[in-house]
């Protein structure tokens, strides 16, 4: 729900605040919804979860822990990513941001604080970790709602402003945010059966998978921006009915993009050592974690600036230009018709050590997929505004199109 916000800058770009009120409201309601039913869940049965990740019973044990606690950050999390969004939809980016820095920054003091048990902190463990992410996840949704009734931004008003939507606005954000929950929720299942793969190969890689997760969601954090800023600004611009500016933007970032992404995977691969090593600095991890870590980084370098593309094209480019339903076929495509099948295979028919298979993971998911959505980003397709000044604007854009073709 969180990408929603796509919707949100095209009604922000002719400022129809009301509209933009509902589309929040409605996306609170799905997103609290959704982490409801995983925090039940995972309540529930805590250590099912765990198992399916890992058979080793130390491993299930622990997990275990770290569940019961962890599981009360889903529903804080979920209401700061759509509070976050919408927020960022109408150009207010430097006050999420902050408060995204601050509670990171909480969660790794928390982390080493309760971890180790520094600072007159007690020394907790896992379950340390896990509060640590519960108690930065609080304070991160508890940041958003005070500071934005203090600053009486977009998310500031009557619950009814919110909550009043009608028939006809719930059923019309249902079918174009349908196929966007589809893509995130089979894009993270996928993620999920890769973690229950890549986790019965072995601890010591899953621990090397562990390491580079972390980066990668360091590495992650920084597209999500630049994304969020390309979404809003193309949202925008289509939506007010200025194609030709959205045209300009999307090419704009169609090179930020993969140039940035190639810059950030010097950096990894020249530190790579260094990096993995803030993970071992009690000397807890064993050599061959360690080792598999900083090629997992070198196979994730070269496939950075390839992932990110068709990431920017999907969650931000299609989706900013009204259509949610091709990127999600792409996506979903890639993933489940080519990626995880390959993947499947070369574990369990070829026998392929680890690190090829990641590698395998990598490569039918990311070359197709960069293909697909390429050729579709150059057909203009992809441009379906939900404004009126949106609707008129295209038309017209296509007419003076057509009239250059003749000409």
């Amino acid at each position: 729900m969180q990408r929603n916000y796509c919707f949100v800058s095209q009604f922000w770009g002719i400022g129809n605040t009301k509209k933009i009120k509902h589309i929040a409201g409605i996306s609170i309601i799905f997103v609290l919804v959704v982490a409801v039913i995983f925090t039940a869940v995972s309540l529930a049965i805590p250590q099912s979860i765990v198992q399916m990740f890992n058979s080793d019973s130390d491993v299930i044990e622990a997990g275990t822990r770290y569940l019961k606690i962890a599981l009360f950050s889903f529903i804080p999390v979920a209401l700061t990513n759509i509070l976050s969004a919408v927020l960022r939809a109408v150009e207010v980016a430097k006050f999420p941001m902050y408060v995204s820095i601050f509670t990171t920054a909480l969660n790794i003091f928390l982390d080493y604080s309760l971890i180790f048990g520094k600072f007159g902190f007690a020394k907790m463990g896992i379950q340390g970790a896990a509060l640590a992410t519960t108690v930065s996840a609080c304070l991160g949704a508890v940041l958003i709602i005070a500071i934005s009734l203090i600053k009486k931004n977009i998310l500031t008003g009557k619950l009814s402003e919110f909550f009043s939507f009608n028939k006809n606005e719930f059923s019309s954000y249902v079918i174009k945010a349908t196929s966007v929950v589809l893509n995130e929720g089979m894009w993270g299942l996928g993620t999920f059966v890769y973690n229950i793969i890549f986790g019965n190969m072995g601890c010591e890689y899953f621990s090397a998978l562990t390491i580079l997760r972390s980066f990668e969601n360091v590495a992650f954090v920084i597209f999500i921006s630049i994304c969020s800023a390309s979404s809003v600004m193309i949202g925008k611009s289509v939506g007010e009915g200025k194609i030709e500016r959205g045209l300009l933007d999307a090419k704009r970032f169609i090179v930020i993009v993969p140039v940035t992404a190639v810059i950030i995977s010097v950096f990894i691969v020249v530190f790579r050592s260094q990096l993995v090593g803030i993970f071992n600095t009690s000397n807890n991890i064993s050599a061959l974690a360690i080792s598999t870590a900083e090629i997992l980084m070198i196979i994730y370098a070269f496939a950075f600036p390839i992932r990110m593309l068709p990431y920017l094209e999907i969650t931000s480019i299609f989706r900013a230009g009204g259509d949610t339903v091709t990127g999600a076929k792409y996506e979903l495509a890639c993933l489940w018709l080519f990626s995880v099948p390959a993947t499947l295979i070369a574990i369990y028919v070829l026998g392929v050590p680890f690190l090829v298979a990641f590698a395998v993971m990598y490569i039918f998911e990311d070359i197709p997929k960069n293909i697909f959505t390429f050729f579709y980003y150059r057909s203009k397709k992809w441009i379906k505004p939900v404004t009126e000044e949106g609707i008129t604007g295209y038309k017209k854009f296509t007419m003076e199109s057509a009239v250059s073709k003749n000409e």
